[in-house]
């Protein structure tokens, strides 16, 4: 057997994925201290979203914040193996609290299809399992770099029955025929999208371009929409899956309005615990005209060392 990067990595997956969850979050939560203390691209990103996001954050707050943040993001990577190894069963035991399942019966009264926005926060391999063991659903999916390991990716991911589609025009029409049927489709909203499939919006206050995506399957297919995430509980207990309504207005016609109210959604979720987000992520890389990165050319302040 050829061990091209592809197949290390699936070894690799593989052997993580015999791990408990205690230890596979213990290792996180040291690499997340270890990365707090480096000079590492995943620091500075972290620190630079924090300032801009979370401004009234004191210094001592924020780093901690930072440390806790890639703690966090760290277990996420550790996580992952687990929830693409482990039985589905043994995954889903995981949950030990659901809240808002109410509003998820709801939504699923009547023939409307339904629409989660699941954004990084917490374990969002866990939220997917769990709602494609239940129902009916397809997850947008962008290929990875790494040639060869989509196969796996999407061989673990479908294990319980989701449809992975690309987030091309035939993967889309496979989504709308899919919620006018009555299904469910997975999206991550809080990734920054290509130019053509997005708007400027307000995130945490700061204008970033938004996808569009959510609010369009929605006019087309009259889904519904909830936004929900994986609470990850203190001392390896588990996780808490939380499912909330989004904030009016993601439905409308209007791009920038449904934009703003997905943008809104996400971070009130966000600020439920915010160092379980992925801070990490250059959300705000493009902005609008005239707007310089934020992530470029980065200078130290004294109360980051």
């Amino acid at each position: 057997m050829k061990f091209s990067r592809a197949n290390l990595l699936i070894l690799a997956m593989k052997l993580l994925g015999k791990l408990p969850l205690p230890v596979a979050q213990w290792i996180g939560r040291q690499l997340g201290n270890i990365g707090s203390l480096l000079p590492t691209q995943a620091r500075a990103v972290t620190v630079t979203n924090l300032e801009m996001c979370l401004p009234e954050l004191k210094p001592s707050q924020r780093r901690a914040m930072v440390r806790k943040s890639l703690q966090h993001t760290a277990q996420m990577a550790m996580e992952i193996p687990l929830m693409w190894e482990w039985p589905v069963d043994r995954c889903l035991n995981l949950i030990r609290e659901i809240r808002g399942l109410d509003l998820l019966e709801q939504a699923r009264e009547g023939d409307d299809g339904l629409i989660l926005l699941a954004p990084h926060l917490g374990n969002w391999e866990l939220v997917g399992l769990y709602f494609s063991s239940r129902y009916r659903m397809a997850s947008l999916y962008s290929p990875p770099h790494l040639a060869g390991f989509e196969d796996y990716m999407s061989r673990v991911r479908g294990r319980s029955g989701s449809e992975l589609v690309r987030g091309d025009r035939r993967g889309l029409s496979r989504m709308v025929k899919l919620l006018r049927e009555g299904g469910v489709t997975g999206i991550l909203p809080d990734q920054s999208p290509v130019k053509s499939g997005g708007v400027y919006a307000p995130f945490f206050g700061i204008e970033v371009r938004t996808m569009t995506l959510a609010s369009k399957l929605a006019q087309k297919s009259g889904a519904r929409l909830l936004i929900t995430y994986a609470e990850r509980l203190p001392k390896s207990q588990g996780f808490r899956l939380v499912i909330k309504n989004c904030e009016p207005g993601l439905d409308n016609p209007d791009p920038v309005t449904a934009a703003t109210a997905l943008n809104l959604s996400v971070e009130k979720c966000v600020r439920e615990i915010p160092e379980q987000y992925q801070w990490e992520y250059k959300r705000l890389r493009h902005r609008p005209p005239g707007f310089p990165n934020p992530y470029k050319k980065q200078k130290k302040t004294p109360e980051d060392h």
